[in-house]
């Protein structure tokens, strides 16, 4: 007989309706990476530069837009602005999906992306909020699982779809999906008050964090393209910097913050947090590029491709919820220390076993698996643990300061990653660049276990 309190029906779908939303926000992160041939194809008389910001502008999007989607959900209420979120993103799918011009399309991913904004720090506020403290980590693993088999399968379901349908059906797949969850969340969801003590935000804040996470987040995702030298990347980092910093110094000095900067006062926030950027800075780093690598030096197809790698998110989504289970009873320390060592011996495995001729099962599959297990404990536990202590009235806050430095590493794990590989005249020169790259991938995950394992406070977790 378990000595943990049960999940009432409303608390379930809570969390049902708040996972299907996350899973699709989730995959616009990846999904469109085998899409983008046909996208180009489609609006050949665009550049390649502005080709770009169809996959940059969702990213920058979202990490600019977070913090303040977080201080809307607790001003107005999770349910109402998950809910309008939903709306939003469900908008943006449907213009992408009917785009005519490169510059309607990148228009829609913005859309796209303050929608996912505003129903991510909501959508785990509503979960948080629906169950009992002591079942927290297991509903953050199934929430959390919707996340890691939503990013992690991006590029196959993205593959699959492109086959069939084309490049739109990327986007319009989000439709269904999103419409039954905003159908079945206006009737569900309970209803949330406001939180007290947000209506006198420093609203000053609101641009000095949405510009400045935004210029961050554009010069790490331009740099490439622009040149890391550029007038421009440097311009768009000294900007962001000059702008985060006086948000800083606002948050710390106003009554009513934007993000109020004492939740990393919270050991367990803060070391969470750290450890996050790592994981997503070696996971996003791997995952985007390893399609092109599989098609260039293979010579693989898309849809080929997009099988090959699906056994890791497979692993993940099965992994995530016994994970939040076993958290509930022993703490997020032990299995996020699992996490890193599992992502280290998979990128390592990568390093060792790939090479010019295929060899699947040794190659691909063995190490995807590794990873797999790795993301299936660190997208759900990273965020368990770092909301463990934050006060209920500050669920959406704390978790839009997490996601915000999530999104950012997301960007940059990419970006290095990309630097790292080039432009590989040769398949030789290919492998030689991706292992250096998986390198990286290795030291990062060892960073997350070792963090973890160090500083994270593994103190019981409440039975009540």
């Amino acid at each position: 007989m378990s000595d943990l309190p049960p999940v009432g029906r409303d608390g379930w779908r809570t969390v049902g309706i708040a996972s299907a939303s996350f899973f699709m926000v989730s995959m616009e992160i990846t999904v469109i990476s085998l899409a983008f041939p046909e996208i180009r194809e489609q609006f050949s008389a665009a550049s390649e530069s502005a080709l770009s910001w169809i996959f940059s502008a969702y990213n920058i999007g979202v990490a600019s837009l977070l913090l303040i989607g977080g201080w809307l959900s607790e001003r107005y209420g999770h349910k109402r602005i998950f809910l309008t979120g939903v709306s939003i993103f469900l908008l943006g799918s449907v213009l992408a999906g009917f785009a005519v011009s490169s510059e309607m399309l990148i228009g829609a991913r913005v859309v796209q992306a303050a929608g996912g904004a505003l129903q991510s720090p909501s959508g785990l506020a509503l979960v948080l909020a629906a169950v009992p403290p002591a079942r927290h980590q297991m509903a953050i693993g199934i929430w959390g699982a919707a996340g890691a088999l939503a990013a992690a399968a991006g590029p196959t379901l993205g593959a699959l779809l492109v086959e069939a349908f084309g490049w739109r059906a990327v986007f319009l797949i989000n439709i269904p999906v999103i419409g039954v969850a905003l159908v079945l969340g206006r009737r569900w969801l309970p209803d949330t008050p406001p939180s007290p003590g947000t209506d006198d935000v420093d609203l000053v804040s609101v641009p000095l964090a949405g510009v400045g996470v935004g210029a961050l987040v554009l010069g790490i995702v331009q740099g490439e393209t622009w040149g890391w030298a550029s007038a421009a990347v440097i311009g768009s980092f000294a900007l962001g910097l000059v702008l985060v910093m006086a948000f800083a110094v606002r948050s710390s000095r106003h009554p009513a913050p934007l993000f109020d900067l004492e939740l990393y006062r919270l050991r367990s926030y803060s070391v969470a947090n750290i450890a996050s950027v790592f994981f997503a800075f070696a996971f996003f780093g791997w995952l985007v590029p390893l399609p092109t690598l599989i098609q260039s030096v293979w010579g693989w197809s898309v849809l080929t491709t997009g099988f090959a790698i699906a056994p890791g998110p497979l692993m993940a989504f099965f992994v995530a919820p016994p994970a939040g289970r076993m958290a509930d009873r022993i703490g997020n320390r032990l299995i996020l220390t699992v996490c890193g060592s599992s992502g280290a011996i998979g990128m390592g495995l990568f390093i060792i076993n790939f090479g010019a001729e295929p060899q699947y099962l040794s190659d691909i599959l063995l190490p995807s698996l590794f990873i797999g297990v790795a993301a299936g404990t660190g997208f759900s536990q990273l965020v368990g643990a770092a909301m463990r202590d934050v006060p209920p009235h500050q669920y959406a806050m704390g978790g839009a300061g997490r996601t915000t430095a999530f999104q950012m590493a997301i960007a940059l794990g990419i970006a290095v990653a990309v630097a790292i590989i080039g432009r590989p005249a040769s398949p030789a020169e290919a492998l030689a660049a991706y292992e250096d790259s998986w390198l990286v991938g290795v030291a990062a995950y060892g960073a997350v276990a070792v963090i973890v394992a160090a500083f994270y406070p593994n103190k019981p977790v409440a039975t009540a």
